[in-house]
């Protein structure tokens, strides 16, 4: 996979409602910069993104093998293009299997590089995923199976029925429990590859106490490393010994140009604890 790794959610009818053409032309740019790792869910757009990205894709020109593509399943939500009525969670076989068919099928594509389980659910059934999951891999719909959004004991518990290779965890200076929870620490015991959501957190979205701290560290390491404020908090999780991948929801060109910088632009010791100590409100103890 691409170190950034592309979300796209807000591509479509949840965000920029680009084009097929624009996003053929952003799919072009990405992988033409490295990007070459695209995040998806069924639900995104109300069940409609992939199959927008999926036609794009082929107007892109990009060949399968230059790719890579995720996708998750597992939250059904009420909507125009389904019948639920109310949002819950389906990890039953036959469900998993049709949902990742479907996936294939709106994406244009026979397989999936990386399959995740969107959301823990307390009704689960591990025996009953690892089945689902061992026919998608045996049959080459899936090369990779993972998580998003589990705990360490949620991700043991699908552990001990079938390997799980990624967890997709919200992750960023903000939002920085996963550091202290034990859920970056198995990832990395275990060696499973964490993607962080959201990895901006809400420092260019909300004004408290924490962002304000937060921008002003920012602001004057930017111009130390000379790089954009967003990538250096991209550089804050990429520092993480667990080789944590961002994804990075933006569509813009110069965005993603300065959120590569980031991968080759690691940040000294005492900076990135200074980044800590703003989000903190306190010395490191």
């Amino acid at each position: 996979m691409s170190k950034i790794i592309m979300g796209c959610m807000s591509w479509g009818a949840w965000g920029k409602k680009q084009s097929i053409k624009e996003q053929a032309d952003l799919i072009q740019f990405c992988v033409e910069n490295g990007n070459t790792t695209f995040d998806h869910a069924d639900l995104y757009g109300d069940y409609t993104t992939e199959a927008e990205f999926g036609n794009a894709f082929l107007d892109s020109g990009i060949q399968r093998e230059e790719i890579q593509l995720i996708s998750k399943c597992g939250i059904q939500n009420p909507g125009q293009t389904r019948s639920n009525n109310l949002k819950y969670y389906n990890y039953s076989k036959d469900y998993i299997i049709w949902s990742v068919e479907e996936s294939l099928r709106n994406l244009k594509t026979a397989y999936l590089d990386t399959f995740l389980l969107h959301r823990p659910s307390p009704l689960m059934q591990p025996d009953e995923i690892a089945e689902a999951v061992t026919v998608l891999q045996k049959s080459g719909k899936i090369k990779a199976f993972g998580v998003s959004n589990f705990t360490p004991s949620q991700v043991a518990l699908i552990q001990s029925k079938i390997p799980v290779s990624a967890n997709q965890i919200e992750f960023s200076l903000t939002q920085c429990e996963v550091m202290y929870n034990g859920t970056l620490d198995y990832l990395f015991e275990k060696e499973i590859h964490p993607m962080a959501w959201s990895p901006l957190g809400t420092v260019f979205k909300v004004e408290d106490k924490q962002t304000i701290r937060i921008k002003a560290v920012v602001q004057k390491l930017s111009n130390k490393y000379q790089l954009s404020e967003a990538a250096l908090l991209l550089a804050f999780i990429l520092k993480h010994p667990a080789k944590v991948s961002p994804v990075i929801g933006t569509t813009n060109k110069a965005r993603i140009l300065n959120a590569n910088k980031a991968v080759k632009t690691p940040l000294e010791l005492e900076d990135w604890f200074e980044l800590l100590a703003a989000s903190q409100g306190h010395r490191v103890p």
